[in-house]
């Protein structure tokens, strides 16, 4: 990428390329000290090993690495350095890192050891699995009292860790090659990563039924190693593939599924109701089917902000739903009774209400106690005898990880609720790209929970809300690349266009019947607010694909299968009357694409389409 990375990123600054390590047919990418990409032979084996520490809130803490060396041969790799991370009250450790790679075979051995003592959630390796390929599939457990198990990646997203107590497992990346990845230093045990859009399983090290945050003793070493193995069986190994170069142009051709487009909502929070209700003119042109209005007692929303929802419903044309965190702090009924009350002299009638006790946004870790919450059957009951006449929907103001944990009962709802958050373990480019391959297994989950029930997803956005898993989202003073961040500068670029178009791809096939992907003003709106890094009141690259979403609700989609979808998502949406069909494009990468029309029936001369750095684009078909 060349030029000024800010109408892209939201941000100037740039991440680091990672280095590609190379043993014969094994390679990997060293970033920031730890390994991504690791390929046998063009295939990806893992996607990343890494030594992590997290703080009290599972916040990620970024080390300082000193002593970096790097040795690279023609058959072998290595690598070794020190991690230093700064904890809480000024405690302090230290990581000894070695990394040594030959063809068969990956070892990653760390030793951390601090002076001072150290408070953490985590410290240790994770080993991420990639899904593409591995869903579904055979493994082999080795447990840490020796038994081999033989069973399968979970297909379904499973909600508890579906491996414990594990030393080793391997997997079949291709015919007659196994892998095979040893853990020692600790009790390591598997989480379906998917259950938060991350697109990997993740082996980790110190079960979580164990106390957390835990203190490492001061000045007692803590070493880990992981090592991977393999054992290439096949007859005759192909030629030594090069580095894989991306194809261009990506060829796009029509794919088998098809459906209607979902109705596209705004998110609309108690405290930017007033600014969004200056921009009522805007948001007339936007034209969404759905605002989704969020109501929080227990953070001292009330009467007035139901005034002004009613205010702002009243200027919209399309339906509103009120998403109620219900506080739960006296008997259901008589809150549910006071709120509508509230509702009623504010002359506040939205069409849909979505009602979620406000500690089930807490994620319920496995191990840990649930906390106390009224039966949702007794919740809903109260909700309908409150709201007469109103579709009432459940499910979770929080992710889809907690209504995995706790499937809410359905059969007296309208539709089923969740949100996503691409930004929960890890906030680089790729990362957060990736997330997008996790989405249909999650629609997929909540199909198979939910039947046919009707769906929505949001508000899903890059940054996050709220932090089910600690105290607080963590502050983003220099607005950078920040898991768990209430802000994330990419929002304000292409990227977050580009991202838009991929999830509502990723989803379309779970028949949605409402998608909403941002706010209207604030830091998660389309609309640039005070104090933001671009000027105030412009419209963010984001708007641009909403819109088009919106007015396209409703039209018949088919998908598209890409050549590379890492690289290059699209779909049909079928033209209105004598209006022509449309191609929504969306470029993933940083990097200028060229897309192939030809086996979309596009004639010669208007067969390739060519798309900017993160562009979400609308091509017409004829």
């Amino acid at each position: 990428m060349t030029g000024d990375p800010f109408p892209l990123f939201g941000t100037r600054e740039t991440e680091t390329p990672p280095l590609r390590l190379a043993a014969g047919r094994l390679t990997a990418d060293l970033s920031d000290g730890n390994l991504r990409a690791i390929r046998y032979d063009g295939v990806e084996v893992l996607r990343a090993l890494a030594y992590l520490v997290r703080d009290r809130d599972w916040g990620t803490i970024a080390p300082h690495i000193s002593d970096l060396s790097i040795d690279q041969q023609a058959d072998r790799f290595a690598v070794t350095y020190t991690a230093h991370c700064d904890g809480h009250e000024g405690e302090r450790l230290a990581v000894t890192v070695s990394i040594e790679g030959r063809e068969d075979e990956l070892v990653f051995a760390a030793t951390a050891l601090s002076p001072t003592g150290f408070t953490t959630n985590r410290c240790g390796f994770c080993v991420l699995h990639p899904i593409l390929g591995l869903a579904g599939a055979p493994a082999r457990v080795e447990h840490v009292d020796g038994r081999l198990v033989e069973t399968r990646f979970p297909e379904l997203i499973d909600p508890w860790q579906p491996f414990k107590d594990m030393r080793a497992i391997a997997h079949w990346p291709m015919a007659d090659v196994e892998a095979l990845c040893r853990m020692e230093g600790d009790t390591f045990e598997m989480e379906d990563q998917r259950n938060w859009s991350d697109a990997s399983y993740k082996t980790y090290v110190r079960p979580l039924a164990l106390p957390w945050p835990y203190r490492i003793p001061a000045d007692e070493p803590q070493a880990q190693r992981v090592s991977l193995r393999i054992t290439d069986r096949r007859a005759a190994r192909p030629a030594l593939k090069g580095e894989a170069v991306a194809a261009d142009p990506v060829a796009l051709s029509f794919g088998d599924e098809s459906g209607r487009l979902p109705a596209i909502g705004l998110w609309i929070s108690a405290e930017e109701a007033k600014a969004s209700l200056s921009e009522a003119r805007r948001l007339a042109a936007l034209a969404p089917q759905e605002l989704i209005f969020s109501l929080d007692p227990g953070a001292g929303h009330g009467q007035d902000a139901l005034a002004d929802f009613a205010a702002l419903a009243a200027r919209h044309k399309g339906r509103s739903t009120l998403e109620l965190a219900l506080p739960c702090r006296r008997p259901p009924a008589e809150e549910l009774t006071d709120i509508a009350g509230w509702m009623k002299a504010a002359g506040f009638a939205p069409q849909a209400i979505l009602v979620s006790p406000a500690v089930d946004r807490q994620s319920t870790p496995p191990g840990s106690a649930w906390p106390d919450c009224p039966p949702l059957e007794t919740v809903y009951a109260a909700a309908r005898a409150a709201f007469p006449g109103i579709r009432l929907g459940g499910g979770m103001l929080s992710y889809f990880t907690e209504l995995n944990r706790k499937r809410v009962p359905a059969d007296d709802l309208d539709f089923i609720s969740h949100c996503t958050c691409p930004i929960v373990h890890a906030a680089d480019d790729l990362s957060v790209m990736q997330t997008l391959e996790a989405l249909p297994f999650i629609t997929r989950s909540v199909r198979a929970i939910y039947g046919e029930k009707p769906y929505r997803i949001g508000p899903s956005m890059l940054a996050m809300r709220q932090n089910p898993y600690g105290s607080r989202t963590m502050p983003n003073p220099h607005f950078t690349r920040l898991p768990m961040a209430a802000r994330d500068p990419r929002h304000h670029g292409g990227f977050a266009a580009a991202f838009a178009l991929g999830y509502a791809e990723s989803v379309l096939p779970a028949g949605l019947e409402c998608l909403t992907l941002s706010a209207l003003t604030g830091p998660f709106g389309l609309i640039a607010g005070p104090g933001e890094p671009v000027r105030e009141g412009d419209l963010r690259p984001l708007a641009a694909p909403i819109a088009q979403l919106a007015r396209l609700a409703g039209r018949p989609w088919r998908a598209c299968h890409s050549a590379d979808p890492a690289r290059l998502r699209a779909f049909t949406v079928t033209g209105d009357g004598g209006e022509a069909d449309h191609l929504l494009l969306a470029n993933l990468t940083a990097l200028p694409l060229t897309v192939s029309l030809g086996q979309l029936g596009m004639p010669a001369g208007k067969d390739t389409h060519s798309l900017s750095p993160f562009e979400a684009a609308v091509v017409t078909l004829r």
